[in-house]
């Protein structure tokens, strides 16, 4: 006679999970669509004062590096009135294009605590108890790394880009006029990205849990990682070495942070397999 199993009753199928996942996703989608609109609204605000900032030589950070040069007496094209380009749209839509997109990736944004908190509760029920007790914070440490990455892009990377982006001549008998959704682009990117790149210690704390990634790992890498910090930051800065220095600097001591973070989780694993033991 063939023995029966019976199902735990908690236990979800394939297709339950699927079905859980896209509520999750279907959330976190409605939750950055809602933040857009409210974006959307606020156009004078996003551009004139959030996208065009540093399109103006009184820009925090053109102000920062003006008072520097100015202290060691030299010149600087941070100091003036304003940087020699012009922003224009050539497409008949480009404006209104422009306008949507802006509002998704400023939803995105601002509704990433809600996204990653969606996820966090698709993915927790598939963790230990002890797990989720010391994952806690997750969301909190994740949302902050994030926004000090946003933050380091708008007033450093982007700045610096503009800058050097825009005020760069091959010959002064051409002058820069910048499409709209180019410059648009240059600053969406060096937030973004930035705000990606600070994930990192979070990053590494997840694949140190499942095993992937040990101290010893990231040590005996850190010249390649040195490499790649480099060549990601001449991807998302002007091609200048002061810039690339700017962004990689704290890159790597996010990566020597991660190394802290991964000797912190193998330590914590291994004093849990002490307790178990006994």
């Amino acid at each position: 006679m063939a023995k029966t199993t019976t199902q735990d009753p908690n236990e979800m199928s394939f297709l339950d999970h699927l079905e859980e996942l896209r509520w999750h996703l279907i959330r976190s989608t409605l939750a950055i669509v809602l933040v857009a609109c409210g974006a959307f609204v606020m156009k004078s605000f996003i551009f004139d004062t959030i996208l065009f900032g540093p399109k103006n030589l009184d820009f925090p950070t053109y102000q920062f590096f003006c008072r520097i040069a100015t202290f060691f007496g030299i010149d600087s094209d941070f100091c003036g009135e304003s940087l020699p380009f012009t922003i224009q749209s050539r497409l008949m839509a480009g404006q209104f294009s422009a306008h949507i997109w802006t509002s998704i990736w400023a939803g995105f944004i601002i509704a990433f605590p809600y996204v990653l908190f969606e996820m966090w509760r698709f993915i927790s029920p598939g963790l230990h108890a002890n797990e989720r007790k010391y994952s806690r914070g997750f969301i909190l440490v994740a949302s902050f790394l994030f926004f000090l990455g946003v933050l380091f892009g708008y007033y450093v990377v982007a700045p610096l880009s503009i800058n050097f982006l825009g005020t760069y001549q091959v010959s002064k008998e051409v002058t820069n006029e910048i499409d709209l959704a180019s410059y648009v682009a240059t600053v969406r990117a060096s937030v973004i990205a930035c705000g990606i790149m600070f994930e990192l210690p979070i990053i590494i704390y997840f694949l140190t849990k499942v095993g992937l990634v040990t101290p010893e790992i990231l040590k005996k890498y850190r010249k390649i990682a040195l490499v790649l910090v480099l060549i990601l930051s001449a991807i998302i800065t002007p091609p200048d070495v002061a810039s690339q220095i700017v962004v990689a600097v704290p890159v790597l001591i996010l990566y020597q942070v991660s190394i802290y973070i991964s000797k912190v989780v193998l330590r914590n694993e291994a004093k849990k397999a002490k307790q178990n033991a006994k």
